[in-house]
Parts: C-alpha cells; sequence; structure tokens
C-alpha cells in the first residue's frame, strides 16, 4: 500500500471504520498490518474494526494459505439515519473519485492557484 499520508493530530472526515473499508475495498488481500500502516492505525484497532465490520454484514473473509482476502458487500446500506440509503459501493465510490482527483501532475500546478 503505497502512499501512506503523513500523520494526523485532531479530527477527521471520515471515521476509522471507513477508512479501514476503503483500504480493503482497494486490496481485498491486504495484511492486518498494512492496512494499519496505510490507516494510521494500531494493528489491534484494525482487527477490532475488521470483526465490527465483519458482524454487521459490511465485509466477509476467506482463508487463503497464510492470509485472508476479504469481501466487501457493496449493496449494504449504511448505519446512520442521515446516511439513510446510502449504500457501502456509493461511498466507496465517492471515496476512489477523490482519490482520483487527488493525482497531481508537477508539469501543470503553479505556486500561485490564481495564476
Amino acid at each position: 500500500m503505497d502512499g501512506v499520508p503523513e500523520s494526523h493530530n485532531g479530527w477527521t472526515f471520515l471515521t476509522n471504520h471507513a477508512r479501514v473499508l476503503a483500504a480493503i475495498a482497494d486490496n481485498h488481500s491486504a495484511r492486518i498490518r498494512d492496512l494499519a500502516a496505510h490507516c494510521r492505525l494500531t494493528e489491534r484497532a484494525v482487527q477490532k474494526i475488521i470483526v465490527d465490520l465483519e458482524q454487521d454484514g459490511y465485509l466477509s473473509h476467506r482463508r487463503e494459505g497464510r492470509g485472508n482476502t476479504y469481501r466487501v458487500e457493496p449493496g449494504k446500506v449504511l448505519r446512520h439515519p442521515a446516511e439513510a440509503g446510502l449504500s457501502v459501493a456509493a461511498l466507496l465510490s465517492l471515496l476512489a473519485q477523490d482519490d482520483a482527483g487527488r493525482v497531481r501532475h508537477p508539469e501543470t500546478e503553479t505556486a500561485d492557484p490564481r495564476s
């Protein structure tokens, strides 16, 4: 999982559960250690989040050799009443669109965004 972001203090817009789910969606066979590093969480926190997501049906896993392969349930609806009707697939799609928009092209960037 390349491009690990710098550590961050303070509040954020996404929950750790959303971060872990998105990281798994990007790499279905990622190791807990890699997910933890990518999400800037402890391995234990990632393990607990995976258990939470599996218990509520957002995620399942299959053992393959010494690792796991995860399956995200894209049709599952988000839990909070404010997101009623919004599916996991829709959330992941928004995050993927955002990620694609963050690709930088240094040759076209300027120091002053107004120029």
